[in-house]
C-alpha cells in the first residue's frame, strides 16, 4: 500500500492505524518524543550500524562543496548535519530541522559538543510549510523522515521552492525489498524482533512497532519517484540499497 491510498474523506494512515489527518502529526510527535533519548542507539542495533553507510553514500552522492547551503529536514540528532557542517566550511552554512523539539534539541547539543554550532542554523519547522525564502539552498537532504509527514506532495513543493535552480534533493527512506525471500525475513525481523528490541532498549514496544508499520504504508521506489516528478522536479532516479530495503531518490530542479 501506498501513501497515495491516504483516505479522501479527511483521514490518513498512522502506521495501520487510520486516523484524522490533523491528528497524525501529533501522534508522530509522541512516538519521536518517546524514542529521542535512545534513537541512535536503537538506529544502530536495528540496523547492525548499517545506516552510518546508507548516510555516508547520501553524503557522497550530495556533492555539497565548500560554501554551500544546505538544509537537512527531519534531520534529528545529527548525523548528516555534523557532516555537512565539516564540508561546507566557514563560509558555508547548514540547517538542522526538525518538527520534533526533543528530537532537534538532541542533535543541537550534539552539534554544539563537537564545535560545529558555529555554522549550523537549528529551526524547528514543519516539511510541509518550510520557512526559509525561495531558492535558497543549494541542497536538501530528508533522511527517515518523509515517511512520517501527513501531506507528502506538499513537503515536496515546500522543499522544491526553496531549493536554488540547479539544486538537490535527496531522500534516504526505507522502501521495498525486490528479493521476495529478503522481504520475508525483513518482515518477521521488523514485527517479531524489532518491537522487542525496543522494548527492552528503550522501554518502548508501541512506537517501534509503529515505525515498522510506517515503513510498509510508504510508497515504494516506483511511486515515490513519481511523486517527486509530480512536484515539479526533473531528473528523478534511485538507487536501492541493502537490497531494497532503502532507497536513495535523487531530483533536481531545473
Amino acid at each position: 500500500m501506498s501513501d497515495r491510498d491516504n483516505h479522501s474523506d479527511g483521514k490518513t494512515h498512522f502506521g495501520y492505524e487510520s486516523v484524522n489527518k490533523g491528528d497524525k502529526a501529533g501522534k508522530v510527535a509522541g512516538v519521536f518524543h518517546s524514542v529521542a533519548g535512545k534513537y541512535d542507539v536503537m538506529n544502530d542495533l536495528m540496523s547492525g550500524g548499517i545506516h552510518r553507510i546508507w548516510k555516508q553514500l547520501t553524503i557522497e552522492a550530495s556533492c555539497v562543496r565548500s560554501g554551500h547551503k544546505v538544509l537537512d529536514i527531519a534531520g534529528g540528532t545529527g548525523d548528516l548535519a555534523a557532516k555537512f557542517s565539516k564540508i561546507v566550511g566557514e563560509k558555508g552554512q547548514v540547517v538542522l530541522s526538525d518538527i520534533n523539539e526533543s528530537m532537534l534539541a538532541i542533535g543541537r547539543d550534539r552539534l554544539m559538543d563537537k564545535g560545529l554550532a558555529k555554522n549550523t542554523a537549528f529551526v524547528q519547522a514543519d516539511a510541509e510549510a518550510l520557512p526559509f525564502e525561495d531558492n535558497y539552498f543549494d541542497c536538501i537532504t530528508i533522511a527517515f523522515g518523509l515517511r512520517n509527514v501527513t501531506e507528502k506532495e506538499n513537503a515536496l513543493k515546500s522543499m522544491l521552492r526553496i531549493l536554488k535552480p540547479g539544486g538537490k534533493l535527496l531522500v534516504l527512506e526505507f522502501s521495498k525489498p525486490k528479493n521476495p525471500l529478503l522481504s520475508k525475513v525483513y518482515d518477521a525481523y521488523s514485527f517479531n524482533l524489532l518491537p522487542k528490541i525496543g522494548k527492552l532498549v528503550a522501554d518502548d514496544e508501541d512506537s517501534y512497532r509503529y515505525l515498522a508499520e510506517s515503513i510498509r504504508m510508504h510508497p515504494d521506489q516506483e511511486t515515490l519517484k513519481q511523486m517527486i516528478l509530480d512536484a515539479g522536479f526533473e531528473k528523478v532516479d534511485y538507487y536501492n540499497m541493502t537490497g531494497g530495503i532503502v532507497a536513495l531518490h535523487k531530483a533536481f530542479k531545473a
